[in-house]
């Protein structure tokens, strides 16, 4: 056996005795040459050089980018427009939002509507969508003139990500009037 190879094995059954220069007895068995810390009959000593280390640095670890939802730079109500009017017999009206970036209803955001402060129950998967006149069943007071929206982009989990400012609004209706 060659030197080298010596101290590889003893590198290999105990870094701990290289390193801190400690005697190494080769003996031989049946299946060949045995490496031990300690004497035994028969064995030899082997002298080991100076132990072979090499100083590493840490490699610092990166951090793990986090699967968070984009982030969204604006979001504002552009129709109804704000202190605008809006016609509708039954309440029912169309809305547009402008968001930037574009909604990533792939990875489940959604548009929540804040008709008077409350939201409708639908959620909305583009910035594109109507108000019906069940959804009017949530509002304060859905017979006032004067209503506000707002819209809020949540994740899948429902947390928020962005919310517009809310629009003003007033919705005429044509109402029968009573005792005629």
């Amino acid at each position: 056996m060659t030197r080298p190879l010596l101290v590889a094995i003893a590198l290999a059954i105990g870094p701990t005795l290289a390193a801190a220069q400690s005697t190494v007895y080769e003996s031989k068995d049946k299946a060949g040459p045995v490496f031990s810390d300690r004497p035994s009959t028969g064995a030899k000593q082997i002298e080991l050089g100076p132990a072979n280390v090499i100083q590493t640095t840490p490699v610092p670890q990166q951090a793990t980018p986090t699967a968070t939802a984009p982030y969204y730079t604006a979001l504002a109500i552009s129709s109804p427009e704000n202190e605008g009017t809006i016609h509708s017999n039954t309440g029912a009206f169309d809305v547009s939002v402008q968001l930037q970036p574009a909604l990533q209803s792939a990875r489940g955001d959604r548009i929540i509507v804040r008709l008077d402060g409350r939201p409708l129950k639908r959620r909305f998967s583009s910035v594109r969508f109507g108000v019906t006149e069940a959804d009017w069943q949530n509002s304060a007071n859905p017979d006032n003139v004067e209503h506000t929206l707002q819209a809020v982009v949540v994740d899948k989990g429902g947390a928020v990500l962005i919310e517009s400012a809310p629009v003003k609004f007033y919705a005429h209706r044509a109402v029968r009037a009573r005792g005629r």
